[in-house]
């Protein structure tokens, strides 16, 4: 998946401005594609160059010093070609399964060659992941009650599948903790 197909989408859903779609983009598909805020607004300039996003310029008025006030900021949305390669991009068949987690690289390590302490990280990675599950337990009370349409339907599914991967990555971190506490913190000699 690439940043401008997650913008995209974003936009389809509703036409924003730069700072707000990056405030909504942290609080829905950032969960699980991640994007700097400078990130979104280098792609938004790229993605309006390839003609699949405009935005309406914000209207420029004078104030009475004749000094220029620029009045509502840009808002993006997306044109026929963005709409095109969205969907270009969804009956694309998927490549591979990308499962880049640096933790388990390191767990390699520490398997490899000896004790190296893990057990503090691992803890910290464990409280991390408690935190996120109860924001999307939240977001399941607050947002997902009652009878939902398909829209909702397929955004519920999407948080079960995040609440899912949550409870399985603390299942698995809390039954590995012990085993890195157990073998000793510091590096092996």
């Amino acid at each position: 998946m690439s940043t401008q197909h997650a913008l995209l989408i974003s936009l389809i859903e509703k036409p924003s401005s730069g700072y707000d779609l990056a405030r909504r983009f942290d609080k829905s598909i950032g969960y699980f594609w991640h994007a700097t805020h400078q990130q979104i607004y280098r792609e938004l300039g790229r993605m309006a160059e390839l003609g699949w996003i405009a935005s309406d310029e914000p209207e420029v008025t004078v104030d009475g010093d004749g000094a220029e006030k620029k009045g509502r900021k840009k808002v993006y949305r997306v044109l026929p070609a963005g709409h095109d390669e969205l969907v270009r991009w969804v009956l694309a068949p998927v490549q591979g399964l990308d499962q880049r987690e640096e933790i388990l690289v390191k767990l390699r390590a520490d398997a490899a060659i000896g004790p190296l302490g893990l057990d503090k990280e691992m803890g910290r990675l464990i409280a991390l992941h408690e935190a996120r599950l109860e924001t999307y337990r939240g977001i399941e009370r607050k947002d997902f009650s009652g009878t939902l349409d398909r829209r909702q339907q397929i955004q519920y599914a999407l948080l079960q599948r995040g609440i899912q991967f949550q409870e399985s990555w603390l299942a698995w971190g809390r039954s590995l903790l012990p085993l890195l506490t157990a073998t000793g913190s510091g590096v092996k000699d």
